[in-house]
């Protein structure tokens, strides 16, 4: 392999990359793979060629990473089954070969660190924790560290797989109004009787209605309220809701995403889950 220099290049510039305190070598630097532990959540997976996986793993070392695993489709006793452990919704333990240099990384060895009840079984609870994995998808940009948004997450998915009814049928509102305080667009609870009208481009409570139409008010203004203030998922069960009006904060749940998250687009999961939802 040859490595052409950029005529235009600086002293310390190869194509564009600059190289800090060394001069132009004509060989690239070579970093070692080291290996690593650490949790991750799976996102998504991809099939690859005729064995392998390329996985999508939200870490809690090295934040969102994708991963290379080989071998795991196959037809042999060593491979039957593994893939079942990268279904998205998955908390693993991980041994990996960290390069921050690699866009792809491989997996050395994994494990269940928490094996679910329900979640991958039970329909409607799949249905909310896959709203869950894209909803966080959509966020996450960059391969960033962020140990407390991964322990939120974590801890959502086994208090889901736990819960009950109640509890998660408003559980996809929870996340969806606490998730944002990791990304730095948190709505501020300061809703009262002299500001009952929620902007969802400004993120705030305000006296009067807007001049644009993404606004809540009235109860769905409340409510929202209400669940900003929740802290543990089991006081979900105190808030009823009826089918119709979860819908319709969802909608305007994912308003909000829209105005917020450059290229959010629009959920693909939250359809599935507006029917499954009562």
């Amino acid at each position: 392999m040859f490595l052409f220099l950029n005529s235009n290049a600086t002293k310390h510039e190869i194509h564009g990359v600059y190289i800090p305190g060394s001069p132009v070598s004509p060989w690239p630097t070579i970093m070692p793979d080291r290996t690593q532990k650490t949790k991750g959540i799976v996102l998504r997976t991809v099939k690859y060629g005729e064995t392998s996986l390329i996985v999508s793993i939200f870490t809690e070392l090295f934040g969102l990473q994708s991963y290379m695993v080989s071998g795991v489709r196959a037809s042999t006793k060593k491979g039957t089954g593994k893939a079942n452990l990268f279904q998205p919704t998955a908390i693993l333990d991980l041994v990996v070969y960290h390069n921050e240099l690699k866009h792809l990384n491989r997996i050395k060895e994994f494990k269940w660190h928490h094996l679910y009840k329900n979640i991958l079984s039970d329909v409607p609870r799949n249905a909310v924790a896959l709203f869950m994995i894209e909803l966080l998808t959509k966020c996450l940009k960059q391969p960033e560290p962020n140990p407390e948004l991964f322990e939120f997450c974590e801890d959502a998915f086994i208090h889901l797989d736990e819960s009950s009814e109640a509890i998660m049928a408003n559980f996809p509102l929870f996340f969806a109004l606490h998730l944002p305080a990791f990304f730095g667009f948190r709505i501020s609870d300061d809703y009262s009787e002299e500001t009952p009208v929620l902007d969802l481009q400004e993120g705030t409570f305000f006296a009067d209605k807007p001049d644009y139409l993404h606004f809540l008010e009235g109860k769905q203004a409340e409510i929202t309220s209400e669940l900003l203030k929740i802290m543990q998922p089991e006081e979900l069960a105190q808030i009823k809701l009826n089918q119709d009006f979860r819908r319709q904060l969802l909608h305007a749940y994912e308003t909000y995403y829209r105005l917020h998250i450059q290229d959010f687009g629009t959920m693909k999961t939250l359809p599935v889950l507006r029917e499954l939802l009562g």
